[in-house]
């Protein structure tokens, strides 16, 4: 058997000022923080490892499209339209930059919202399967 990747375990963000960053994540999307320093934070976000870096005046995660649409590099996946809602509506609240519930002609729906440095983050209402199934071994093992 081949080696293959496993999983993505850290993603890296450019900010432009990492406290502010940091605290924003936190209070906005739940982040935990931990560590913190001039150059980067380092944190614990949807069962990954996110390191806010401090980078260059507009530098973002976001490219542009073939036909020139800035877009997002990493999308959120949540259970059902329902909590999709739910979480837009507490953006909203929360005075997050948010987009519209989309319907891109695939199951689920997508709306799009962004960070304080404009680092845009797509969610979509569908969990994948593979970690549905993790989630549910996890759930019922009575072994642990």
């Amino acid at each position: 058997m081949s080696p293959k990747l496993e999983r993505v375990g850290t993603t890296y963000i450019p900010v432009k000022d990492v406290e502010k960053a940091a605290q924003w994540y936190v209070e906005k999307l739940d982040a935990q923080l931990n560590y913190q320093d001039e150059d980067k934070a380092i944190m614990n976000l949807a069962d990954q490892s996110f390191f806010l870096v401090k980078s260059k005046e507009n530098e973002t995660a976001n490219f542009y499209d073939a036909r020139g649409n800035e877009r997002f590099s990493l999308t959120f996946e949540v259970d059902g339209l329902q909590a999709l809602e739910s979480l837009r509506e507490h953006f909203i609240e929360s005075d997050v930059t948010v987009g519209e519930i989309e319907n891109r002609g695939h199951a689920g729906r997508n709306f799009v919202f962004q960070d304080v440095d404009g680092n845009q983050y797509d969610v979509w209402s569908e969990l994948s399967a593979s970690f549905k199934s993790r989630q549910h071994f996890n759930i019922n093992d009575t072994s642990l």
